[in-house]
């Protein structure tokens, strides 16, 4: 029999989500939803012919009723997981819970206790752990096809409009109101290296700024909305929002990112929400407070060490990675792995990509593998086959508490 779910939070990723319960009915069923916005839950009502009863405006009111699904989606905003965890795991529903944790240390360790007190199986959406890629990777750096990892060089190439639309018009701009940018965007990227180099960190420093999305790199001249902006500065502007999202409706595109501006999803929508919405905003003139660009130096035992950039700068992209071994070295982009091999100086390339999977592509196929090992743990009762629990996961959270510390204060970290 399939199981069941709530989901907290009809957005972006609470609707991807959902999507594989459509894909695969016979092991998953939606059968709840708490979303505040009427458009974004009546489309989700309507993908899944939810029952008027287990439909809710918040995840208060959800929370009010008995238990009535095997387990609950949070993907809601990143300050507002820690109440709905210690709710829901007390009525003993089973958690998947969207990164980061929670904005604060405090919270990650509250969020932990209670899923652990509770016995309730528990995983969080560090999607990047669950791709072919990773696994693939993860398997050949265990065979010590490159004997000892010594050094890892990892790049997140945020993008420059996906900058501009998540970080410094979006939800995440704005540390008071979302989290600081290394937790927001780039924790997925500080587990991933915490499991691939299978070692405990121990110390971190660490150096970014927001150097470009200020008042005064606004060009002279330019308005604070795009559509009011002059025709040849908003022409001139690789951030433009008419570029952007005119871009991406004109292409067919009708999911992310359209979707997160206007669940009206035509040109008159997107039109609307350009020029009365916050995603409308000329980038040198909203409230983002967030880093545009940040190193991360780790320090691991035994001496390995990594170095980590994120970057709005470059066209997005997979992310990439060279790892450097002993007896080898590897570079990743998240589809291919290339080895080169010291002793015979042959390089194999692997190619990672499934054919078969049509459904979740999002992350590398990250959507589809957090889901199917979240729904698969449940039907087996058995915790042990989630890879990005409790312990794993503040563990890879405490490593980015301590790098933003360390860039703050301008120190080196202990951890």
């Amino acid at each position: 029999m399939a199981k069941t779910f709530l989901v907290l939070g009809a957005g972006s990723r609470g609707f991807t989500y959902g999507e594989y319960a459509l894909a695969l009915p016979d092991k998953a069923k939606v059968v709840g939803v708490a979303e505040p916005r009427d458009e974004y839950r009546n489309r989700f009502i309507q993908k899944h012919n939810i029952k008027p009863e287990f439909i809710f405006n918040s995840w208060t009111e959800a929370a009010e009723k008995n238990k009535f699904a095997d387990a609950v989606i949070i993907a809601t905003q990143d300050s507002m997981h820690l109440e709905p965890v210690l709710a829901f795991a007390k009525k003993g529903y089973h958690i998947l819970l969207e990164k980061p944790m929670a904005p604060d240390l405090e919270s990650c360790e509250k969020i932990v206790k209670a899923v652990k007190d509770a016995g309730v199986i528990f995983s969080v959406c560090h999607v990047l752990r669950y791709t072919e890629y990773t696994q693939k990777l993860k398997s050949l750096l265990n065979s010590g096809i490159i004997g000892d990892i010594v050094t890892i060089q990892h790049l997140e190439p945020v993008g420059w409009w996906h900058q501009a639309h998540s970080f410094v018009r979006g939800n995440w701009r704005n540390e008071k109101e979302s989290s600081f940018m290394l937790l927001a965007k780039s924790c997925h990227d500080l587990d991933w290296i915490s499991y691939v180099m299978g070692k405990k960190c121990a110390s971190v420093s660490s150096f970014g700024s927001l150097h470009h999305f200020r008042k005064e790199k606004q060009p002279k001249g330019a308005a604070d909305r795009c559509f009011d902006c002059p025709d040849n500065i908003e022409s001139a502007c690789p951030y433009s929002a008419k570029k952007i999202y005119y871009g991406f409706f004109d292409k067919g595109v009708r999911g992310w990112p359209i979707d997160v501006i206007t669940a009206d999803i035509s040109r008159e929508g997107v039109t609307k929400a350009i020029k009365d919405g916050p995603y409308g905003r000329c980038v040198y003139a909203c409230d983002n407070d967030v880093v545009d660009n940040q190193t991360v130096n780790l320090l691991f035992e035994e001496g390995s060490t990594c170095v980590f950039t994120m970057t709005a700068f470059n066209k997005p992209d997979h992310r990439k990675t060279k790892i450097f071994g002993t007896m080898g070295e590897i570079y990743g982009d998240g589809v291919f792995i290339e080895h080169f091999d010291f002793i015979t100086q042959k390089t194999e390339k692997i190619d990672t990509r499934i054919s078969d999977n049509k459904i979740m592509q999002g992350h590398g196929g990250g959507d589809f593998g957090i889901m199917n090992n979240f729904v698969n743990a449940i039907i087996a009762d058995d915790p042990s086959l989630v890879i990005s629990g409790a312990d794993e996961t503040i563990e890879s959270h405490r490593m980015v508490f301590k790098a933003e510390q360390a860039r703050r204060k301008n120190v080196v970290v202990d951890m």
